[in-house]
């Protein structure tokens, strides 16, 4: 970040920027511009454009003239400056993941203008406001200038514009001087450089039944040995140079389940990658976490990835389904009957109420789900320990459709048995979307 008011050469200008790019280590392969400017700018702006209708609006070259078609202050700053910073960059400008902004500022300027907005319309509702409201609307403004430096610099400021742009041509004239007054004092500049968010897109598989999805930390105390968040995008952060990462994936598994088969979807989303990952470097992810010595996780089809991704992950996550395969105890042994009430049911409707074990942070709703099919493996010596292979909607609490939850969940495989039925280990074998597959 850059803090300035001075004045120069455009060259000069640009030159610093440059460097700015250059000692952030940022590796780029083209830019775009942003500007912001304070109120003051827009108004003055605006105040011109009044001084120049009154003035010329009889006279045929400007007749036809509407606001929009002249450049705007934010325009011809970036126009000014484009080819130099180009030149300076050895890239080209348009439209890409990294921006330079340019933060003009007017402290002083913008708390003037507040104020007198302020007082204007406090005058106005004087006329059918009562006091108290008058009072109420007084406090309020003599907080708001007590605001910090940098609230005014935003949110003032934002304010101000939003007052502005549904000022009427005729009120505008009426509050501000037009032509506008010489400005004595100039802006402050602050100029950053950052690249918005970039998108790792994958599937990861979970072998372990000591690894969270996400970072799952209690009074303190880490639960379970690492997390899939951690791994993925931690390796994801190192190689893109990033400020930060956040990670999605399509639903969620458990601690204790595992997550088999062709893997779930994931996205990883890096803010401000100093280094823009080629398709080798996403490789060199890939091989980082399947490689990794403890074998907790791996990735596969890593791929960069536009954020359309993410919305269309969440998208395809509610229309998912989901296999299972789960090691159930029941409390008798089973009989071939009971193998065929368990596989002959397709489609089957149930109704669950939020779970006891979550019911600390979900809300008590009852959710309608489909079972769509399933089938039980018998176990080599066993007559009361079988494998439960099942297809599921998304959303579905598998476990407390094995053992019913306390009649939370019906119909249950345990209801339908006409016993109890224990899940002793769960895994999902198949996340089910049209999704990095």
């Amino acid at each position: 970040m850059l803090t300035t008011s001075k004045e120069g050469s455009i060259d000069d200008f640009t030159a610093t920027i440059a460097e700015l790019v250059k000692r952030e280590n940022h590796h780029i392969d083209g830019f775009s511009i942003e500007v912001s400017i304070p109120p003051v700018i827009v108004a003055n702006e605006r105040a011109v454009w009044m001084y120049m209708k009154k003035k010329y609006n009889c006279e045929d070259w400007f007749k036809d003239k509407i606001p929009s078609q002249h450049i705007s202050v934010k325009d011809a700053l970036r126009l000014s400056i484009n080819t130099s910073l180009e030149n300076h960059l050895g890239v080209k400008s348009g439209v890409d993941l990294f921006r330079i902004r340019l933060n003009y500022s007017h402290l002083d300027a913008s708390r003037m203008l507040q104020s007198s907005l302020a007082n204007n319309h406090t005058c106005k509702r004087q006329k059918t406001d009562k006091k108290d409201n008058r009072d109420s609307l007084d406090d309020s403004h003599k907080s708001n200038l007590k605001n910090s430096n940098e609230h005014l610099c935003s949110e003032s400021d934002s304010v101000i514009l939003r007052t502005l742009e549904s000022m009427l041509d005729h009120a505008f004239c009426e509050h501000f001087v037009i032509p506008p007054e010489k400005a004595l004092k100039p802006c402050l500049l602050t100029t950053t450089c950052y690249r918005m968010p970039i998108y790792i897109g994958g599937r990861y598989l979970k072998f372990s039944r000591r690894v969270s999805q996400s970072c799952w930390i209690i009074d303190d105390e880490r639960m379970g040995e690492a997390s899939v968040e951690e791994i993925v995008g931690s390796n994801a952060l190192l190689v893109c140079k990033g400020d930060n990462y956040k990670f999605h994936a399509a639903g969620r598994e458990d601690i204790d389940v595992r997550m088999l088969g062709s893997g779930r979807p994931f996205l990883v989303e890096v803010s401000n990658a100093h280094c823009m990952p080629s398709m080798i470097d996403v490789q060199l992810i890939a091989e980082k976490i399947n490689n990794s010595d403890k074998k907790y996780v791996r990735v596969r089809n890593l791929k960069l990835v536009n954020n359309q991704a993410w919305t269309l992950m969440r998208e395809g996550e509610a229309e998912k389904q989901k296999q299972y395969a789960a090691l159930v105890w029941t409390s008798r042994a089973l009989t071939e009957e009971d193998l065929h009430s368990i596989s002959s049911r397709k489609d089957l409707d149930i109704i669950q109420r939020t779970p006891i074990r979550v019911l600390h942070r979900r809300s008590p709703l009852e959710r309608k789900k489909i079972i769509h099919w399933m089938n039980i493996e018998r176990i080599a010596g066993s007559c009361q320990y079988f494998l439960l292979h099942l297809c599921t909607q998304a959303g579905t609490y598998i476990k407390e459709f094995v053992h019913g939850d306390l009649g939370r969940t019906h119909p249950s495989i345990g209801s339908i048995l006409g016993c109890r039925a224990e899940i002793l280990q769960l895994d999902v074998t198949d996340v089910k979307m049209d999704f990095f597959d």
